[in-house]
């Protein structure tokens, strides 16, 4: 599986952007994309995530009326709305993809293939 993030920018606070996730490689019924963003010296957050089965997403307390993650009919790309940014939201965004097995909650698998990154930097 090959991910490629593409949509980073330099915003101000209160701006929005929108990252693109193009998935290929494999059969994206099964598997689950998740956007994670990490700073430096931080530990890697998971922000949104969406089935590849039915579209359930998932987004995480920090972000959630937000950030909004969605993807094309065909299921790639993967996108995530980022509005009302701020600086704490500042970081390398990346997204990645794990097999999403039957009874696991999307957020809680393993997201073992991951792109590359993109920056996002929101001033004050």
């Amino acid at each position: 599986v090959q991910l490629v993030e593409s949509g980073g920018d330099l915003v101000r606070a209160g701006g929005s952007l929108r990252l693109s996730c193009v998935v290929s490689g494999d059969t994206f019924d099964d598997y689950a994309v998740g956007w994670f963003r990490q700073v430096p010296g931080k530990e890697r957050e998971g922000v949104a995530y969406i089935s590849g089965w039915d579209g359930t997403t998932y987004s995480a307390d920090s972000v959630k009326g937000r950030f909004t993650i969605s993807r094309d009919k065909t299921k790639t790309p993967v996108y995530l709305e980022m509005n009302n940014l701020n600086p704490a939201d500042t970081a390398v965004y990346y997204c990645a993809a794990g097999r999403h097995y039957a009874g696991l909650a999307v957020q809680t698998i393993s997201y073992d293939y991951r792109g590359q990154g993109t920056q996002v930097t929101v001033s004050s």
